[in-house]
Order: C-alpha cells, then structure tokens, then sequence
C-alpha cells in the first residue's frame, strides 16, 4: 500500500508556491508540474488542530472546511490571531495595505513589516500597495477608518477572487487603477494617527509570480475532497492558496486549504473525481459606494 501523506498547506517562497507536509517535507511547485493525488478509501477527514498543537479528540470535519479544525480548536487558533483581534500587544511594527484581487474587489488590511509582502501572496492579491506602517493599534485605527469612510471592506471572499481572475486587465497600470483612485481618497481623509507613517503610493503586480497571464479560464472550484476521490492536472497557475490545474475536462482551482486533515496517496492520473461548482459567466463585482 502507497504512503499516505498530510499536507500542511501551500505556503509562498520568493521562488514561488511550495506545498508543504506533515513531518517537514516540501514540494515546490512549478508551472506544468503535475500535481496527483488520491484521498484514502475509507478515510475521514480530522481537525488539524490549533497553535501547533493537535486536536485532542481527533474530531472530524466537514471536506468544504477550508480552516481545516472543529469549532474548539477554530476557536483557540482565532484567541492568538492578529487577524482576528485576538492580539493587542504586538510590540511589531506593522503595515496598512490596499489590495487588489480582479474587477470591483480592494480591500484594506494589515500584516507584520517584518513578513514583506508574503501575505499579499497568501492572500492571492494581484496587485497591492502600501499606504503607512505604524504600531499595531495605530495599523488598526487606520484600517477602521478606511472601512468606515470609505466602505472599504476588509476581507473578500476567495470564491469571488476565482471569480474574476479570468478578466484581469492585461497591463500593470490597468490593474492598479482601482487601488491608485482608493488610495488618493485614503490620503485625503482627515483623522489618521499620528504614529502611523504613510508611505506613496507603489503598486506591486502580482500576475508574473502568480502565472495569471494568459492562463486559461477556469472552468470551476473544487467544492470539497471526498474519500475515494482523486484529481490530476498540470499547474498553471497559483494565486493565494488556490492551484489553477489543467484537467481533461478543463482548468478547475483547487483550494489547498481543502487537502488539510485528509490522508493522501499518489494517482495515476485521469479525470477530476472531486465535486466541482462550475463558475458563471463574469459578472459585475464592482463594490457599492466604493468609488
């Protein structure tokens, strides 16, 4: 019987995406590499846990989970989260962001200056820039006032991100549009901190580390891994945690964050046997009142 294998995720490198493994093992992804692999018949999906830690019951999970952990271990990794408020005294200095994902969906949020721009990479930003950098709750005012002012949202959806990545602008400037007009507006709000250091506006483009140019549309997401299931396909593109792969029947995205918590083996090859939500044709996603 093949080794069974659990992946940890698809983290970014300054060479590009690498999927990483349980145990320490890494598989860096290039464009027209092949990516196979089987979830084990009979297998069950279970909490990876939280902090590092494993899940003390081994609960399962629902396969649409994208977090990947029970409603606990959920609850424990959000209690030591940035993102999600649970830290306060972060002695760090930390940076405002402006990003952008496709036609109509910028978003404002924030991220360690010591981490660069790895998680605009995690995030799947096609183009972002810096607007300041300050102390954490300075970071944290700024972001607020963004959204209040000028209903700026602080977190997309990724299936709206996959949604539009088929009808980006072909050039950079294009593509930095969005941002530059937000940007400008941000600049002229009253009630900035003062500790808050704004930085010019520097758009940063993403589609050349992501493979984006030219790829083919894709046809559909990966609703969920089931046991039993396989998928094999040529990488295309990578944005975020998604792998674009081309299938026989055409390119599906594929979150890697599905693939946590499941026991998986080599394929041989052949057709997508994982559900697939087939995308709509492009529609309007420009956000109300934004601009």
């Amino acid at each position: 019987m093949a080794q069974a294998w659990k992946c940890s995720g698809l983290r970014w490198s300054a060479q590009g995406p690498v999927l990483t493994w349980d145990g320490g093992r890494r598989s860096p992804l290039n464009w027209g590499k092949r990516v196979s692999f089987q979830v084990a018949a009979g297998g069950v999906r279970q909490c990876v846990g939280a902090r590092g830690h494993p899940c003390p019951v081994r609960a399962g999970i629902s396969g649409r989970s994208a977090g990947a952990r029970c409603e606990e271990c959920a609850r424990l990794d959000r209690a030591h989260s940035v993102a999600a408020d649970g830290v306060a005294d972060d002695p760090r200095p930390y940076h405002v962001y402006l990003a952008w994902f496709g036609p109509g969906l910028v978003k404002v949020g924030i991220t360690a200056v010591e981490r660069g721009s790895a998680r605009l990479l995690e995030q799947g930003a096609v183009c972002f820039t810096w607007l300041g950098a300050g102390p954490l709750m300075a970071a944290r005012r700024t972001e607020e006032l963004l959204r209040a002012a000028l209903r700026v949202p602080d977190r997309i959806p990724y299936a709206e991100k996959r949604a539009v990545r088929a009808a980006l602008p072909e050039t950079e400037e294009e593509r930095a549009d969005e941002i530059r007009e937000v940007y400008g507006k941000a600049v002229r709000l009253g009630g900035w901190p003062e500790s808050l250091t704004p930085e010019p506006f520097r758009s940063v483009d993403h589609v050349r580390a992501f493979g984006l140019a030219g790829v083919p549309a894709a046809l559909g997401e990966v609703r969920e891994l089931v046991a039993g299931g396989s998928l094999s396909g040529e990488l295309v593109a990578a944005a975020g945690p998604d792998l674009h792969l081309a299938a026989p029947s055409g390119v599906v995205v594929l979150d890697t964050r599905l693939m946590r918590g499941w026991e998986l083996v080599p394929a041989a090859g052949g057709e997508v046997a994982f559900p697939v939500r087939h995308f709509e044709a492009p529609a309007d996603h420009r956000q109300d009142g934004l601009f």
